[in-house]
């Protein structure tokens, strides 16, 4: 979970790395299910190559990797940016070769995996930083990988948890990735019944998939009109603007040349546009 101030969805609070520590410190964890949880269990006994390179990231408890371990699996990292928890974890797996817990923050994170695993961090991120979230997952799968796990399928009246709905992410996954389930959960724990959809997406790895800073869009109207001229550019498959419209991202086929990103929109001053580095 990267730094971030989130307005009044989140009831004003700063969903910054003190702001999470704090839960820990203070065990105030309501989110968490004091075990894995059976959609992603029944997930992991699925999986036969036990050697396959798993990042859980935004890890908690992680009871996923716990079970991982158990299961024989070999090459796990989960990562959180809460001192407390990662130090608690730490010390919960010392000695074991098979996992490497890293203190830090996700966006920035390097690697290349085969699985990660969405537990519970994509419903901890406000909602602008959604785009960023497809983003940075295309980038660390390998060609082949694969995003795993669930998504609320509802919302909530005080966040985090952020929800969502399944046409919201067919949408925002559009095209950076290939869908091969969007589903209710037959077997959520008892809390969540009938509010998550387990998703398994595979890296489109032929589509580029780049994120870009957007200035100069200040209310919703403008977004459609921003939106549909890039999409109209040849090549372009998907474009998603964040909800605080400082964030864009686009999936096409070829790299778009950022000088004819910026001719489509030359018809207001203000708007600019960059990649995120």
């Amino acid at each position: 979970m990267e730094s971030i101030t989130c307005c009044a969805a989140s009831g004003e609070k700063t969903l910054d790395k003190a702001y999470w520590d704090a839960q820990y410190q203070s065990n105030t964890i309501g989110w968490d299910l004091g075990e894995v949880s059976p959609p992603i269990k029944r997930y992991i006994d699925t999986l036969s190559d036990k050697n396959i390179r798993i990042l859980i990231p935004g890890c908690g408890n992680t009871y996923e990797a716990e079970y991982l371990l158990k299961r024989g699996f070999k090459n796990i990292t989960v990562i959180d940016f809460a001192p407390t928890l990662v130090e608690n974890l730490k010390h919960k797996f010392a000695g074991n070769g098979n996992i490497k817990i890293v203190l830090g923050d996700f966006f920035e994170h390097q690697g290349q995996y085969d699985l990660i695993i969405e537990q519970t961090f994509f419903c901890a991120l406000p909602p602008v930083m959604r785009q960023k979230y497809v983003w940075k997952m295309h980038q660390l799968l390998t060609d082949e990988g694969k995003l795993s796990g669930l998504l609320f399928d509802r919302t909530f009246e005080v966040s985090p948890p952020f929800g969502g709905s399944k046409q919201e992410y067919l949408q925002l996954f559009k095209d950076a990735f290939d869908f091969l389930k969007m589903d209710l959960c037959p077997d959520s724990a008892k809390p969540r019944a009938n509010s998550e959809l387990f998703m398994e997406l595979r890296k489109n790895s032929q589509n580029k998939v780049v994120l870009y800073e957007f200035e100069g869009i200040w209310c919703s109207g403008s977004v459609n009109t921003v939106t549909h001229k890039l999409a109209e550019i040849e090549g372009v498959l998907n474009v998603n603007m964040s909800s605080n419209f400082t964030e864009l991202l686009i999936v096409s086929k070829n790299k778009i040349p950022l000088e004819q990103l910026q001719k489509e929109i030359a018809y207001d001053v203000t708007y600019k546009i960059k990649p995120v580095a």
